[in-house]
């Protein structure tokens, strides 16, 4: 493979010549030397190239005035010890190629750009700082998933995008259909006629993989899943998208004890490879968009987390309920200021609450003994709130049926599910991390929106 820029700017000074390959983030021309400044995404910094007009002939003279800013090109020469302060080596060279032209109009000149400007141009956004070093970041953050699991005997497995079951039981799905929408067949009562669908009844796209990790749990004990998921929720917030990446451990012979053990264990592994591996561009957002952020991250790696039950936490929260928007009581549900107060003010430290209301909570949570409460649980980081959600499953067949039945659930929709728990069922448990989330924690970005390669929200489906 080729030398990135990355590798150059880490060459000792020396005679042999070398390619740099990028795109021009600045040119500075004067009458002897022209310098432009190559980036290719693969750092922060960018190779300064130094160029002496005094010996390019026509031809190369009159191809440099074609270079801009945004322009491709490739370079060949010895890296050298540079004279500038603000890089300790350079490119020396004569041989200069354009292999793509910018014009004047390229959207990405030299100037602060607002983040909204920037997601009118998503396209083209990847090759600004902010943008270049979130997307190293989410690339690290997605290496260490797949490292922690596959060094802890877990199993990968890919669940289906398209499903007929809603794991959530909230409805807020996208249907999948090839139905003909100016002629669609009905039945005699006048509904929709989906045995004419694809698949024979309505389909739609997932919300979550956990049910169908589940049965996989139950076959190789543990499992995880780390794929695009859909939710059809009309929420337009920073916090919200319609298509994003969920990661989902499933453990079989596992309880809610081990099952915050694991999720605990989990979150301080990525955040910390992240803090070895993306130095450069966390000290970045540390110094452009969290002040502190890296002090931040560090705190919640090497912080035992505080565990409280639901309960314990409402009594906390009311005692401050006339400084909360959204004032508490037992049986709501915490938002977001809930969750920073408990994480920030009175714990200090991440936090992992736990038996929530189950009103509240999935159909597929175990039942407490006191049938009020689920064995539900939180993770909640300082500065984003909740950050994971798990439980441990309801293992008993009658239970979950009962259940089911309370939420206006049809079992029989349901019936391979419910086959778990009528072969060889265990206690198992497990939890869900939406991966937009924990990048847009560890890089200090305020809107999800920026943490994804192409945003899918409510009424923007661009690109």
């Amino acid at each position: 493979m080729k030398e990135r820029i990355s590798d150059l700017l880490k060459r000792a000074p020396g005679p042999e010549v070398v390619a740099a390959e990028g795109w021009v983030r600045t040119k500075r021309d004067s009458k002897t030397v022209c310098f432009l400044e190559l980036n290719d995404g693969s750092c922060l910094k960018g190779l300064q190239i130094v160029i002496d007009k005094s010996q390019l002939d026509e031809n190369q003279l009159s191809v440099l005035t074609l270079i801009n800013t945004g322009a491709s090109v490739v370079c060949n020469g010895p890296i050298i010890v540079s004279g500038g302060g603000d890089q300790t080596v350079e490119m020396a060279t004569t041989d200069v190629n354009l292999v793509g032209i910018a014009g004047a109009n390229y959207p990405l000149q030299k100037k602060r750009h607002s983040i909204e400007y920037l997601r009118e141009i998503a396209h083209l956004r990847p090759r600004t700082n902010l943008i270049g070093a979130i997307m190293r970041v989410r690339n690290t953050l997605a290496f260490g998933v797949h490292e922690y699991f596959n060094k802890n005997g877990f199993v990968y497995v890919n669940t289906p995008l398209i499903s007929t079951s809603d794991a959530e039981g909230a409805g807020e799905m996208f249907q999948v259909t090839t139905l003909d929408l100016n002629n669609v067949p009905k039945t005699e009562e006048g509904s929709v006629d989906y045995s004419k669908d694809f698949f024979g009844k309505i389909a739609n796209l997932t919300v979550s993989g956990q049910l169908e990790g589940e049965t996989y749990a139950m076959a190789l004990k543990n499992i995880y899943t780390f794929g695009p998921t859909f939710r059809a929720e009309n929420s337009n917030t920073k916090r919200h998208l319609a298509e994003f990446w969920m990661i989902e451990p499933e453990m079989a012979f596992c309880d809610i004890n081990l099952n915050m053990e694991v999720a605990e264990d989990f979150l301080k592994f990525i955040i910390k490879k992240a803090l070895i591996e993306c130095e450069e561009d966390i000290a970045f957002f540390s110094k452009f968009v969290e002040k502190g952020l890296k002090e931040n991250l560090e705190h919640v790696v090497n912080t035992p987390f505080a565990h409280m039950t639901y309960t314990e936490a409402i009594e906390v929260l009311e005692k401050n309920n006339d400084s909360f928007d959204y004032p508490v009581h037992w049986g709501t549900d915490i938002q977001t200021e809930h969750e920073r107060y408990l994480t920030e003010v009175y714990c200090k430290s991440p936090v992992i609450v736990t038996n929530y209301p189950k009103e509240i909570k999935a159909f597929y949570m175990k039942l407490n003994d006191d049938n009020k409460t689920v064995r539900g649980m939180d993770v909640l980081v300082p500065r984003l709130g909740e950050i994971i959600g798990g439980s441990e499953r309801e293992s008993d067949l009658d239970l979950l049926t009962k259940r089911m039945v309370e939420l206006d659930l049809d079992p029989q929709d349901y019936w391979w599910y419910l086959d778990l728990r009528r072969f060889g069922s265990v206690p198992h448990s497990g939890f869900g991390l939406g991966f937009e989330r924990i990048v847009q924690y560890v890089t200090g970005t305020a809107n999800i929106r920026d943490v994804i390669p192409y945003p899918r929200t409510v009424g923007n489906a661009e690109f």
